[in-house]
């Protein structure tokens, strides 16, 4: 595995969980989540045992997340997304709205509440029932007040 690694909190199917590290590129290989755990025994996962692989700051704190939906209209760029897991769990999160970015094994996802110890969630394909995408959400291009588009032809002279 590489030098640089990622602090993961892995939430299987069965409720059970597993800490460790992950490289940050190439997490998943052939179907499987290689993971180094903090005992320092490289271990693999098979993805369809895997509920959400949480990227964490620090392994003390809770991977469970406070808010699993948004209060209100995210402001970031990216697509809105509404995951449903198989046992009925409902998690929002904001995808990038570049769909080349996205991985076939999941989804990689930024969670509701930024200031939780959970700062990305890795969602295998194999755990979910359903992904609606509630909201494409763009850069916001202000105009300046009182200016005009010079494109605009005027129509009435005052």
């Amino acid at each position: 595995m590489p030098s640089t690694h990622k602090k993961v909190i892995v939430r299987k199917m069965d409720r059970d969980s597993v800490s460790g590290y992950v490289a940050p590129a190439q997490f998943v290989h052939e179907g499987k989540l290689e993971l180094l755990n903090t005992s320092g025994t490289v271990i693999a996962i098979d993805l369809r045992e895997i509920k959400g692989v949480y990227f964490v700051r620090e392994f003390g704190d809770s991977e469970s997340l406070t808010r699993k939906t948004f209060t209100s209209r995210p402001r970031s760029e990216g697509l809105w997304v509404r995951l449903r897991f198989k046992d009925n769990e409902v998690l929002e999160g904001l995808m990038p709205a570049d769909l080349a970015q996205t991985m076939p094994e999941g989804f990689l996802i930024t969670p509701p509440d930024q200031r939780s110890n959970t700062q990305r969630i890795f969602v295998p394909r194999t755990a979910l029932e359903s992904l609606t995408v509630l909201a494409v959400i763009g850069a916001t291009r202000r105009q300046r007040r009182g200016a005009q588009d010079q494109r605009q032809v005027t129509m009435f002279e005052e």
